[in-house]
């Protein structure tokens, strides 16, 4: 039989982008800050994780400086061979204390994270639950896994209890609890104090992804267990260092035995080189930062509470979100890009979020706040937001 290995890659392409589906990078020319340039022209930056503005923060900066100085540019190795430093040993003890947890494991990115640890979690004799909007990573750790699989509704615990029953009946060996924090989409938040009671009637473990609750939600941003007082009732708690701390990595806190574990049986961690010198010193200052400089998680929320206000009252739909992810929703795809568009040309820098990774009629864009916006920037960013909604009909 005579094939064509490749011609796949420009088809599939092709029907993407015939879709509208593609999509279209626009190049950040300097550092990630509230105003910045992109694609040659100065904008406002409402599409970056960057919730508390920490990625220029000059401690970070000069402890990424000093560490590249001291430990070289890489790490030489995997952890468990030769690339275990120092400062590996000092970021994990810092997250736990920070995330008040016994242990903590360091990993070199979240995805890294959920698609290493989860699949090591669960085998074929047991049972994982996960909420329908879960992020693409805990998917993937999820696929990777020979657990039975059973989705529930979003945050419809009724129906996630329904299953444990089942689950229950079938004899599980052992049962995984899995749900984002804070979902990336919409911005609304899992009951987690809710899962975790539920789970310890069925004596199921319970992991929360998140990743874009870690230096947003909870008392100095600590996170989704803060926020609930449930810190020692979450058995995994896996964040990012790539959103809110402004640097990149995954975490992974829990009991002593979790880390011991992890560090035996992680193949992301076990096979992939450690993270360089830099970038862990970075994330070290990171938390020290959140733990001395509470106006940065206080000006994230001062600003969310004031640019979701306004857009209410301006007539656009901001969904059932709770946290500094505003979606503003907008219903067509062709109307979400359009929007975007529009927003750039008006100097204000905000993605569309559309079909495949939300429902065809639930297209938005999604503007993520940002601690180091001034009330002038974000009144520049409502007036266009205002003038480009009634040019399109949308208010």
């Amino acid at each position: 039989m005579v094939r064509d290995s490749k011609s796949f890659l420009k088809e599939e392409y092709q029907d993407l982008v015939k879709n509208d589906f593609d999509w279209k990078l626009r190049t950040l020319e300097g550092p990630s800050t509230p105003r910045c340039r992109v694609a040659g022209k100065d904008v406002i930056m409402l599409c970056s994780n960057n919730y508390l503005n920490l990625s220029n923060h000059p401690k970070m900066i000069a402890a990424a400086v000093d560490a590249a100085k001291s430990h070289g540019a890489g790490s030489g190795s995997v952890r468990a061979i030769a690339g275990n430093m120092d400062l590996h040993d000092e970021l994990e003890k810092k997250i736990a204390s920070f995330k008040n947890r016994e242990a903590a494991v360091y990993f070199q990115t979240g995805f890294a994270t959920n698609a290493g640890l989860i699949p090591q979690l669960v085998g074929k004799e047991d049972a994982i639950l996960t909420d329908s909007l879960n992020h693409g990573s805990i998917i993937d750790g999820v696929r990777l896994t020979k657990a039975k699989r059973y989705i529930y509704d979003h945050c419809d615990m009724g129906e996630m209890e329904k299953a444990l029953k089942q689950i229950d009946k079938d004899g599980a060996r052992r049962i995984l609890i899995i749900s984002d924090g804070v979902f990336s989409m919409d911005g609304d938040m899992a009951p987690m104090d809710q899962i975790c009671k539920i789970a310890q009637e069925y004596g199921a473990m319970t992991y929360v992804d998140d990743a874009h609750g870690e230096g947003v939600v909870g008392p100095d941003g600590r996170g989704i267990g803060a926020h609930f007082g449930i810190e020692k009732q979450i058995d995994v708690e896996m964040g990012t260092f790539s959103k809110a701390f402004g640097v990149v990595g995954g975490l992974a806190a829990g009991s002593e035995d979790l880390r011991n574990f992890a560090y035996n049986k992680t193949r992301t961690y076990l096979l992939s080189g450690s993270a360089p010198p830099a970038t862990v010193a970075a994330c070290i200052a990171s938390l020290d930062v959140l733990e001395t400089e509470p106006h940065h998680v206080e000006n994230l929320w001062k600003n969310t509470k004031y640019f979701k206000a306004e857009l209410d009252s301006l007539g656009f739909d901001t969904g059932f979100t709770v946290t500094p992810i505003i979606p503003v929703m907008l219903g067509e795809s062709s109307v979400a890009k359009k929007f975007s568009d529009r927003l750039f040309e008006e100097g204000v820098f905000a993605l569309p979020i559309v079909f495949p990774m939300v429902a065809k009629d639930k297209s938005r864009i999604r503007t993520m706040m940002n601690a180091g916006l001034t009330r002038e920037d974000l009144d520049e960013t409502l007036a266009a937001f205002e003038s480009i909604g009634k040019e399109l009909n949308v208010i």
